[in-house]
């Protein structure tokens, strides 16, 4: 790994710690199970046109991974507890220091749902309004009040400060979201946040992350000698309480917005809301020398990634 700098390097893949994002997007090859230190790149989309042309000189295609176990996030009156996280993305470094994102295809991010706890009478009951009252005497049945909800890309992150990765306290990047609140009476067009008004997310790290090498052979396996190396960035706990949240849309084919936002203290100003990403574990990938892989590197790294496939 020597012809961008470990600095640029360290930099890219620290940054990407945060959650809930798609960037431009890209092919992606889909893996079941990687092997070795390849393991948490199962989604990495090293067959994008982009990736596929870096030349290992000029420019260098790597992978990264950010995992994050648990969290929490709090929006106006009602907080959930979020489960797994997973964002996986390409990242194009030039030696300008510049560097260009890509997608898997399907998103760099998948994310376990959340339940609301209370469901939908947590969101809409009691109410003295004829029309919601009657609603909420008939959530007895578990399915009708159970409300999950998802976080989504609303689109593309902005504003990435390479310098806030290695400290604490700084927004590393802006990241415009959705929430997706599901179940059978609110439709499956209810969301907190749009693609025209979105939940703009500025992740900073609250801990600093562990930092360790590792190297291995292109299919994986642990070696001092190998042709890839990976990075891996563990223990960093991030937090964003400075973002403000818009109303409910599209609830109840838009009939219940005003009954969800009422409830939930929606919109929320800035201050009033809070995102925590625990215990973050992130790897970024790439060849251990990629200049001696010029001018092919990132094809030698697809089919490297796709050697280690069980």
């Amino acid at each position: 790994m020597r012809s961008v700098s470990t600095r640029t390097r360290v930099g890219a893949l620290a940054a990407f710690t945060a959650s809930a994002v798609v960037f431009s997007m890209g092919s992606a090859t889909a893996a079941s199970q990687l092997n070795g230190h390849w393991a948490p790149f199962d989604r990495c989309p090293v067959d994008a046109p982009a990736m596929l042309a870096a030349d290992g000189v000029n420019t260098i295609a790597t992978c990264i991974s950010s995992t994050s176990s648990s969290g929490t996030i709090k929006l106006g009156n009602t907080e959930v507890t979020t489960g797994r996280t997973d964002l996986q993305l390409g990242v194009i470094q030039r030696s300008d220091g510049t560097t260009s994102l890509v997608a898997p295809a399907e998103g760099a991010l998948v994310a376990d749902s959340a339940q609301i706890p209370g469901g939908l009478l947590g969101l809409m009951c009691p109410s003295g309004v004829p029309v919601v009252s009657t609603i909420c005497r008939g959530l007895a049945d578990n399915d009708l009040n159970r409300v999950t909800a998802t976080i989504e890309p609303a689109g593309a992150p902005r504003e990435f400060h390479m310098a806030a990765a290695f400290s604490t306290g700084e927004p590393i990047l802006t990241i415009p979201v959705r929430i997706h609140l599901r179940n059978s009476l609110l439709g499956d067009k209810c969301y907190i946040g749009s693609t025209s008004d979105p939940v703009l997310l500025k992740p900073a790290n609250v801990t600093a992350p562990s930092l360790s090498l590792q190297q291995f052979e292109g299919n994986g396996t642990p070696s001092d000698s190998g042709e890839m190396g990976r990075y891996t960035f563990a223990g960093a706990d991030q937090n964003d309480a400075a973002f403000a949240v818009p109303g409910a849309t599209g609830c109840g084919a838009g009939l219940l917005d005003w009954a969800v936002n009422l409830k939930t203290g929606l919109p929320s100003a800035a201050g009033n809301n809070d995102v925590t990403l625990n215990d973050t574990s992130t790897y970024f990938a790439s060849p251990y020398d990629p200049a001696s892989l010029a001018p092919d590197e990132g094809r030698k790294l697809s089919q490297f990634w796709h050697s280690a496939a069980r």
